[in-house]
């Protein structure tokens, strides 16, 4: 049980000053007597009282002592059955009370401050900050973090999920905001960095060393278990949980990322340097830049770049999304290069598609001349293609379609209706509608057309525009001019015969 030193430091003065029995101390602070017990053994200060009475463990001391002294750590319950086997008769719980008193406590340790040139060291590191929704994709907000090590300035950037290409690109803006490159860059073990380590043999992640080579600098990764050699960023990504992140609002990742560059080169850089009291970071980071690295000429790449098959629907795969291709190249393997704005789909060297890059999931990203092509290569799939439409757009539309094939409707005339009354209403409508007729359980586009109405008329707005009509239909429905009928009454009189 760990205790207050407030609460820790009222017992040596009851005990020592006031001459308290333990009992006394224990029953006044309402703590147990074994608490009470162990704080005075940890003072190493005599106690005073009564002499302390025989116990059976007495004889085993010697023993648990030493065993103790090689293994720190071993438990009380493996050491009771341990001193058991070697004729001990106390109780379990006993005994783990006793062995408190008498367990080593770790010394603590005492570190030098590390001190580093201007120019020569930055550290890096992730943090991980909850998570977005977007559409139906949770998706992880990590914050990539790199700290100068002489001027304490902080780059800050937000993506979504630590990936080898985010931390790249995290590297890459870093690198532009201050000119230029540090000499070392320190990691933690993070796979990113470090794939496999023993003892002091490091297997790098080779796209990092490449990355390194391209930059010019020295990828180093702390000790195991020793936090404190990069604690200037570790004590950075607080600072951001603390004086930027908490209780901070924003619309989406771009909105964050604007907020945390100002913040970066406004209140972050506005706190004075731990180096040198007397600037701020602002004004240490011109000082330091001078010291830093030149850019190469060109940054190195950091598109995403995957192998995907297309299946026998013309889409390629790529992080939880459908990417529409030329329906020519289904059953194939073509390669994805990606970024945060666009992606990509080439066969070869040959960039078959661009699309906007989309974080949701499930979704379909199409360009139209892809469907329509496929849609004039296979006519027959023109009624899937409405239902897929009309699915992707109101996904309830499936029920009202499942409950009508129960009926024996006609699904072909009824897919029809609905995609008119979506182009019509829009979708937001037109699912709302559905909702209502399923509630009335007439699956049917006519319950669904006269909901829409009903809707349209309690919030009083106009009907409707009508889609222009298709052109056979406009050609039967044009008015035809009614002939005048003189040259009949012509033919009549030139060929009347009075008999």
């Amino acid at each position: 049980m760990t205790i207050l030193p407030e609460l820790e430091a009222q017992i040596l003065r009851y005990y020592h000053v006031e001459k308290w029995r333990t009992g006394t101390i224990a029953a006044q602070l309402g703590v147990h007597h074994g608490t009470v017990s162990r704080v005075l053994s940890q003072a190493g200060l005599p106690q005073l009282g009564a002499p302390r009475r025989a116990s059976a463990i007495d004889p085993y001391l010697p023993f648990i002592l030493e065993t103790l002294e090689k293994f720190p750590t071993l438990t009380a319950s493996r050491l009771h059955a341990m001193v058991k086997s070697r004729g001990y008769l106390g109780s379990p719980d006993h005994f783990r009370h006793l062995i408190a008193l008498h367990r080593p406590r770790p010394k603590a340790e005492a570190y030098l401050r590390l001190r580093t040139l201007p120019g020569e060291q930055a550290q890096v590191d992730w943090g991980h900050f909850g998570h977005l929704q977007i559409g139906r994709a949770r998706r992880a907000l990590m914050g990539f973090v790199m700290v100068l090590s002489w001027s304490r300035m902080i780059y800050l950037r937000f993506f979504l999920g630590a990936h080898m290409e985010n931390f790249l690109r995290g590297h890459v803006g870093a690198f532009a905001a201050w000119g230029g490159v540090p000499r070392t860059l320190l990691y933690d073990n993070l796979k990113s960095a470090v794939l496999e380590r023993q003892g002091q043999a490091i297997r790098f992640n080779p796209v990092l060393l490449g990355f390194a080579g391209h930059y010019r600098y020295e990828p180093r990764p702390v000790a195991v278990a020793r936090g404190n050699e990069k604690g200037r960023v570790e004590r950075a990504i607080r600072y951001i949980r603390d004086n930027f992140f908490a209780s901070r609002t924003f619309t989406d990742l771009n909105d964050l990322n604007a907020q945390a560059e100002a913040w970066m080169i406004g209140p972050a850089a506005d706190r004075r340097c731990p180096e040198d009291t007397t600037l701020t970071v602002r004004e240490a980071l011109a000082l330091e830049t001078k010291h830093l690295l030149a850019l190469p000429e060109n940054p190195y790449p950091t598109d995403e770049q995957v192998a995907v098959t297309v299946n026998k629907t013309p889409y390629a795969r790529f992080d939880l999304n459908d990417y529409s291709v030329p329906h020519d190249y289904v059953q194939r393997t073509l390669t994805v290069v990606s970024n945060l704005q666009e992606v990509r789909i080439l066969n070869g060297q040959e960039i078959l598609a661009t699309h906007p890059r989309s974080f949701d999931k499930g979704q379909q990203i199409e360009i139209t001349a892809h469907i329509d092509a496929l849609l004039e290569h296979k006519h027959q799939a023109s009624q899937h293609r409405g239902t897929d439409r009309l699915a992707q757009a109101v996904p309830q539309s499936r029920d009202l379609l499942t409950q009508a094939a129960d009926r024996g409707e006609p699904l072909g005339r009824i897919t029809a209706a609905l995609l008119d009354l979506l182009d019509r209403y829009g979708a937001t409508e037109l699912q709302a509608a559905i909702q209502e007729a399923l509630q009335r359980d007439v699956p049917h586009p006519n319950a669904v057309r006269m909901a829409l109405e009903r809707r349209r008329e309690a919030r009083e707005l106009p009907p409707p525009v009508e889609i222009a009509l298709p052109s056979h239909v406009q050609e039967r429905d044009t008015p035809v001019q009614a002939h005048k009928l003189d040259s009949y009454d012509q033919i009549m009189e030139v060929g009347h015969d009075p008999d």
